[in-house]
């Protein structure tokens, strides 16, 4: 009897310390833990006294919000309406004291889409925007995040497009400036004020490609603060350099010019009493390089001033119609013979068959010799012609 009390008393010990030693250790310093929905309510609910509609610090210092853009695409640069478009990620930070939090154990909060809407936010706007939307696939392209500092991160994904007047002087060897200007729209530099962020204002994507263009990897930002009758604005600006590939352009428009050019010269080489082949010859070329100069204005804008390609296409027609009009000179030089010879019949004058086979023979040379002068004057000019152009616009006026 003795050792059955024994064995249940030490069964009992047993399970006794065995429950002991798998109780998990409980952190001393360690305080209570609140639950997320409960931590939303006391930072942003009613009874937390947050309100959205007033800005940070009021009556106080100036929010300063710092701000930065990740370029995703940068294309459909238009020249007939002066604008381009651009997809960016436009990132916003501010302090915003109110949202400061010691007692939840996340160093950062990620809020959902239906509670961005009450968090104050800067009125940014982009000052020469045309047009512009929001990516809603699959869901809003937004993101805020808090700090425990009530440092607020705002992420939005944009496709804007911003105009950018351009000077086509130099078209299509031009270089064009583009510019992309933030600005508060209601709130002066009292309440508030943009800045670049100081490490990486602007960043462009490195699969970025553009097809007539070369963007160039240095943008330029600056401050650009505007004066207007109903306060003073904070303003910053992103300038984009964007240097124009040429090679479409050398392809369908200055090569094939060329030609026509080339071809109208055939005409010098074609005897001279074969009238209905130079004179379709020269027709059909002007014709030709009439289209062509259409066809190279119908993409460009309705400007005052004289672009480069107007010039080449201009100096290709003039060669052409000037190779027609050669024609014009030789044929009637040719036929200044005939009426040499109708004067003498005219004044009832013998003429002596010797005497009108060499006036024939004469004038005839004199015409050939047009020939023999417009088969090295008109290549040779035109050689000239393109030294000058070239090196005026690609290189005097690069610099």
């Amino acid at each position: 009897m003795g050792l059955w009390i024994f064995n249940i008393v030490t069964f009992f010990w047993i399970a006794t310390r065995l429950s002991t030693s798998l109780e998990f250790p409980v952190d001393p310093t360690s305080g209570p833990t609140i639950a997320p929905t409960e931590f939303l309510d006391k930072l942003l609910g009613p009874t937390s006294g947050y309100d959205h509609r007033i800005r940070p610090n009021f009556g106080g210092p100036t929010v300063n919000v710092n701000c930065s853009v990740y370029i995703k695409s940068f294309g459909s640069i238009e020249e007939t309406t002066m604008d381009y478009q651009v997809t960016i990620f436009l990132r916003q930070k501010w302090i915003d004291p109110r949202l400061t939090y010691s007692h939840y154990p996340e160093p950062y909060l990620d809020l959902d889409q239906s509670n961005i809407q009450y968090i104050w936010r800067p009125d940014l706007f982009f000052d020469n925007e045309k047009s512009a939307y929001f990516h809603e696939v699959t869901t809003d392209n937004k993101m805020l995040r808090i700090f425990k500092n009530g440092l607020v991160l705002f992420t939005v994904r944009l496709t804007l497009t911003l105009s950018c007047p351009m000077d086509l002087r130099n078209f299509p060897m031009d270089t064009q400036m583009c510019y992309m200007f933030l600005e508060s729209f209601g709130y002066t530099m009292a309440d508030l004020s943009f800045h670049w962020d100081e490490e990486e204002p602007v960043i462009i994507s490195k699969e970025l490609v553009l097809p007539q263009f070369v963007l160039s990897s240095k943008i330029d930002t600056d401050s650009c603060d505007k004066l207007y009758s109903s306060g003073h604005f904070s303003c910053i600006s992103a300038r984009f350099v964007l240097h124009r590939e040429m090679g479409f352009y050398l392809i369908q428009l200055y090569v094939p010019s060329a030609l026509i050019v080339i071809i109208s010269w055939v005409s010098f080489w074609i005897n001279m009493e074969a009238a209905p082949a130079r004179v379709a010859l020269g027709i059909t070329t002007v014709l030709t390089m009439t289209t062509q100069s259409t066809g190279a204005r119908a993409s460009l804008p309705k400007v005052s001033y004289i672009k480069a390609v107007d010039i080449w296409m201009a100096t290709c027609l003039l060669f052409v119609f000037a190779s027609l009009l050669e024609y014009a000179a030789v044929n009637v030089t040719s036929r200044q013979s005939q009426g040499f010879m109708k004067k003498n019949i005219k004044r009832s004058m013998p003429i002596d068959p010797e005497i009108e086979a060499s006036t024939r023979k004469k004038f005839i040379a004199r015409a050939q010799q047009i020939d023999t002068f417009s088969r090295l004057f008109f290549p040779l000019s035109f050689l000239v012609f393109n030294i000058l152009y070239w090196v005026t616009f690609k290189v005097m006026l690069k610099k």
